[in-house]
């Protein structure tokens, strides 16, 4: 694998606070041609697609091409195209487009082309990556190595994975990073005629566009990251922090249920109930539900609610169905609509791993990753070994790392940056990171929330201040590590008896939820 490895990285490396070791030139770039793509929600939707260098250091080689979203601005006063990326990495744009444009205030989306895109391998661009389909059928060995069996089980899953994407991908996967898929970003620019874009990103989408703002500070009119990775992080560490972050969301949700015992009846002790969620996953494993749902099937359905409260009544209701009758319709439910992967998640894990195993160094030494993730899961145990075994491919990638970006800068305009406090895939140090390194960024915390995404998702109070942003350049000033604060957004209630245990079709929050990548 090192010999394998050495030879599909002799590209141009980068290092800590420098992008190229040359000037790259810069590819030329027609105007998209768009056609109309309707649809019933978002009736002005057009497509387009646009051809980048695969290497940008050779921009008149092989050429790859990028699915593009648009709607089209309205009004007199043209702000210019805003870019928007809901995270992955490997999530696609495409629909995010004509959910931004409809969510916004009607007087700033007329300003803004809202444009939507699939980077890089993603979804409707071309080339896609699919590295092993199938990767992810149910049931998975536990994930917690409680046996040497276990734990080789799951490193061949790992290391198969990583072995199949070097064969299907090679000429590829040296060219799957974010460095590539920002400068990516410029060529769309230049194609769209726009002397400067602004960008809206959620989740990995913020480092996304942080990094196009250190490549491109004055081609940047403005700029907002919600939700916000730790760009000190990158990636190891982000992900050794997540698994903390993850099973203090789980304790809330657990929380959440004994104050509903009413509904529930798991208990009022949230202690209890936890005591009872892992005796299920020890059940679980033991006798997957439906030959299908084990333990790491859990822990899959279950990781959604880290990311936003909408779930947990469905999430309830599957616990409770199966703790206290052993029925298991509900959890098979819950994991069909919450946590099972189909082919466009085999090429969202795939982007995502090739993405964040090229993006940084990761330890090779299999013995740092068991001795760090057992020392997670001695204090955060709901997620840790599923974490790890997520990213474990990365111990084994075909291709060599480059350097995480320093995105320090002051060269930007004024940046808006959002973040939950208790936000579990980015969690709140992030935010505080990003602010501090992105001179003139102003910080708006939703306190006491722990949704990921928090814009946009029905908080009228940070959705204000998005809407001034954007619609001239205002932004909070503030003292301390916040420039302005917001109360979080309600909490859910258990559904009534004549409701379904889902949130609802048509809530702006369980629509952007479903949009955003997960895990990053």
């Amino acid at each position: 694998m090192r010999t394998r490895a050495a030879a599909l990285g002799a590209v141009a490396a980068v290092v800590a606070g420098s992008l190229t070791a040359a000037p790259v030139r810069a590819a030329t770039a027609p105007a998209p041609v768009w056609t109309a793509c309707a649809t019933r929600d978002h009736p002005t939707l057009q497509c387009a697609s646009v051809r980048v260098p695969l290497d940008h250091a050779d921009p008149a080689g092989r050429q790859i091409t990028l699915a593009l979203s648009r709607v089209p601005h309205t009004a007199p006063a043209f702000e210019g195209p805003l870019l928007v990326n809901p995270g992955g990495p490997g999530g696609s744009g495409l629909e995010l487009a004509g959910f931004v444009a409809s969510a916004l205030p009607k007087s700033v989306a007329a300003r803004y082309d809202v444009i939507g895109f699939d980077p890089r391998g993603v979804g409707r661009s071309t080339p896609a990556l699919t590295c092993a389909p199938g990767h992810f059928t149910a049931p998975r060995p536990d994930s917690v190595p409680a046996t040497p069996a276990l734990e080789r089980a799951n490193l061949d899953r790992a290391r198969s994975f990583a072995e199949a994407c070097g064969r299907r991908h090679a000429d590829l996967l040296p060219y799957l990073d974010t460095v590539s898929a920002a400068r990516d970003l410029d060529v769309v620019r230049r194609a769209l005629g726009a002397p400067r874009i602004s960008y809206f990103g959620y989740s990995y989408g913020t480092y996304l566009g942080a990094v196009y703002a250190k490549l491109h500070p004055g081609r940047v009119h403005r700029l907002v990251l919600d939700s916000i990775v730790d760009p000190t992080g990158v990636w190891y560490e982000d992900n050794l922090a997540q698994d903390h972050a993850f099973d203090d969301r789980h304790r809330a949700l657990m929380a959440w249920i004994a104050r509903h015992d009413a509904a529930y009846g798991l208990g009022t002790d949230p202690a209890l109930v936890e005591a009872r969620w892992y005796a299920m996953r020890a059940a679980l494993a033991r006798e997957p539900a439906g030959g299908r749902v084990g333990a790491a099937e859990l822990e899959d359905t279950f990781t959604p609610g880290g990311y936003y409260d909408g779930y947990w009544p469905r999430l309830a209701e599957a616990f409770a169905a199966y703790a206290r009758r052993g029925a298991t319709g509900p959890l098979l439910a819950a994991y069909d609509a919450l946590a099972a992967v189909d082919a466009e998640g085999d090429n969202g894990y795939s982007v995502y791993t090739a993405v964040q195993c090229r993006d940084a160094p990761w330890p090779r030494d299999w013995h740092r990753w068991r001795a760090d993730t057992w020392a997670a899961h001695a204090k955060a145990p709901v997620m840790a070994w599923n974490n790890t075994w997520y990213n474990a491919p990365c111990a084994f990638w075909p291709t060599a790392p480059l350097r995480p970006v320093d995105i320090a800068g002051d060269a930007l305009p004024p940046a808006l940056l959002f973040q939950a406090t208790g936000d579990a895939a980015t969690p709140y140090a992030g935010g505080v990171a990003m602010h501090r390194l992105l001179a003139r960024s102003s910080l708006v915390v939703e306190q006491g929330g722990g949704n990921h995404g928090v814009t946009l998702s029905g908080n009228a109070c940070l959705d204000r201040y998005l809407a001034a942003y954007l619609a001239d350049g205002t932004v909070p000033r503030g003292a301390g590590p916040a420039d302005a604060v917001c109360a979080r957004s309600p909490e859910p209630e258990p559904p009534s008896a004549k409701s379904a245990a889902k949130p609802a079709a048509g809530s702006r929050g369980a629509v952007l939820h479903g949009l955003l990548g997960f895990r990053r």
